[in-house]
């Protein structure tokens, strides 16, 4: 049966809760057509917690996901996807992988059940022409993507898959290669980049991680240095950022949770409003600071 009998065939049945749910499930994997730009969001998503706690930050997650169009797919740049090559999942049921330990048994409890897209997974993979794009059958949803993606969308009810980060590659080749992707936002595609701007797990003030917000001089500096470049749309600074002193030096010691940033700047378009939220720094080395483009 195609698909245009299949849609034919639910029109003349009962309307169902089963027939309801085989509706939706044809919408979900129908194929990607035109609409108007999605925006963009960086996210930083803090700790595993943040999945299961109420707070300011998943607050911040439910407004945002309230003033933008539902999308059609989702794709996600997690901090916690690195990989040798480039890679998107491509499975039609991505598991919830709980890539984290010491944490309570209710947080390894929590499935996020949202359907993958062998589609979109193909259509970013022909869109890149910068390297070979793997599909992945095995990885599913790290917490970079499941813990904030299921406040934005608690009915797991949006396509998601992820692009891996290669740990290989420098910061202007991860920009350049999300530039070549910026064409599913027309389809209804919501990227996220999904890390911290500033993340230094070892200098975390771990007494202060309970205070409404604490930084450390160094990452204060760091994230209002960021955060002009970001709604100067300055660009540069922020691809070569192990040259912007100590303070940049402190606040990314490893490149995996700031490189989400880039892919989500790398989409915008020129004259596009950009805006700042859940902009709190906590346990003295770590922002939640996130961005709307669009």
């Amino acid at each position: 049966m195609n698909r245009k009998t299949f849609l034919k065939s639910l029109a003349v049945l009962p309307l169902t809760a089963a027939t309801m749910k085989l509706y939706e499930l044809s919408k979900m994997t129908e194929p990607l057509s035109n609409t108007d730009k999605m925006p963009v969001l960086f996210l930083g998503h803090g700790s595993p917690m943040n999945a299961i706690e109420e707070n300011e930050f998943v607050a911040g997650f439910r407004n945002i996901a309230k003033e933008i169009p539902k999308p059609n797919a989702i794709l996600c740049i997690s901090a916690h996807w690195e990989t040798s090559g480039t890679f998107v999942t491509a499975m039609q049921n991505p598991s919830t992988i709980h890539d984290f330990g010491g944490f309570p048994k209710e947080l390894f409890a929590v499935q996020y059940p949202a359907p993958g897209s062998p589609d979109l997974a193909k259509e970013t993979k022909a869109l890149v022409k910068k390297t070979k794009v793997g599909l992945d059958d095995q990885w599913g949803l790290d917490h970079g993507a499941w813990s904030v993606i299921k406040h934005l969308y608690p009915n797991a009810d949006v396509p998601v898959i992820q692009m891996s980060l290669d740990y290989n590659k420098p910061a202007q080749y991860h920009y350049e290669l999300a530039q070549e992707i910026k064409s599913l936002r027309e389809k209804g595609v919501l990227v996220i980049g999904s890390g911290n701007i500033v993340h230094n797990l070892r200098m975390v003030a771990w007494d202060k991680l309970n205070a409404s917000e604490y930084g450390y001089d160094w990452a204060i500096e760091a994230s209002e240095k960021m955060k002009k470049f970001i709604l100067d749309s300055d660009h540069d600074p922020l691809i070569n950022y192990r040259s912007q002193g100590k303070s940049f030096d402190l606040a990314i010691p490893t490149p995996e949770h700031y490189l989400p940033l880039l892919y989500s700047l790398a989409l915008k378009e020129k004259n596009e409003q950009v805006s700042i939220f859940n902009d709190k720094a906590i346990g003295g080395s770590l922002t939640m600071t996130s961005v709307r483009i669009g």
